[in-house]
């Protein structure tokens, strides 16, 4: 296992510069948001000029990419098209993991299935995979579907954010079920009642995660997954999570 940070964590920081104020934090590896909305790099603009995608993705500052996380706001067959744009640029710089967000509560299911069905085919075709984020207020905040949608569509693996079912409505929910899925790992410190809280004043057990993860032989990245937080100096609790990761590992 390795650490990396999302560029989320810095979205007061302009694109040009979150790298290197990530390198300046210790960190060697990164997530890059390829978000429509408030990314580092829109999905639009991976389809309308891919070489110019690859080449900003390959200059990445001597940080490695561990992921790409895909915020596509296109909809219908421009959807799927923006993906396909990404799951080439991921092959061009090889990154395998896509990251990619649930449908929000109420989609039916089958829908949602056969969505990450053709998901996932496209990715493949590429030498990527597609991980599901688990995240609160989408169909994934209840582990037993999460693991139900993995279990339907062959191939599907998910982004694992812990939070989720700390601080969500399906607290006190067995996840041992999802781990043999994860194939990337999104952190922050949680409460029962707070999604977000200051680093070691939350209940996330780190250490027990990284030791569920290591026996399912999960060698991929642990991502620090932080926003702002007021009142508290948002650079040192980053520093402070990728610390407290490496002493772990």
């Amino acid at each position: 296992m390795f650490i990396c940070a999302s560029t989320e964590c810095l979205p007061d920081v302009a694109a040009d510069e979150v790298l290197e104020v990530m390198v300046d934090l210790g960190f060697t590896s990164v997530e890059l948001a390829l978000h429509e909305t408030g990314g580092w790099l829109r999905p639009s603009q991976v389809l309308a000029d891919p070489e110019a995608a690859t080449l900003r993705c390959s200059s990445t500052r001597r940080l490695d990419v561990a992921a790409l996380s895909l915020g596509i706001e296109a909809e219908g067959e421009a959807f799927y098209e923006q993906f396909d744009a990404c799951a080439k640029l991921a092959k061009a710089i090889k990154v395998v993991t896509l990251v990619v967000p649930a449908s929000p509560l109420g989609t039916p299911f089958n829908e949602e299935i056969e969505r990450l069905k053709r998901l996932v085919a496209i990715a493949a075709f590429e030498g990527a995979v597609v991980a599901l984020k688990t995240g609160i207020g989408t169909m994934t905040e209840d582990a037993d579907t999460a693991a139900l949608f993995c279990q339907h569509v062959k191939g599907l693996g998910l982004t694992f954010d812990p939070s989720c079912y700390l601080a969500g409505p399906h607290q006190g929910k067995p996840i041992d079920k999802l781990l043999e899925f994860v194939r990337h790992v999104h952190l922050r410190d949680s409460k029962p009642n707070a999604f977000q809280v200051r680093v070691g004043q939350g209940d996330i057990d780190y250490g027990k995660l990284i030791a569920q993860l290591s026996r399912t032989k999960y060698r991929r990245a642990l991502g620090v997954h932080m926003t702002p937080m007021e009142e508290f100096e948002h650079r040192a609790e980053l520093r402070k999570l990728r610390l407290l990761l490496e002493s772990l590992l």
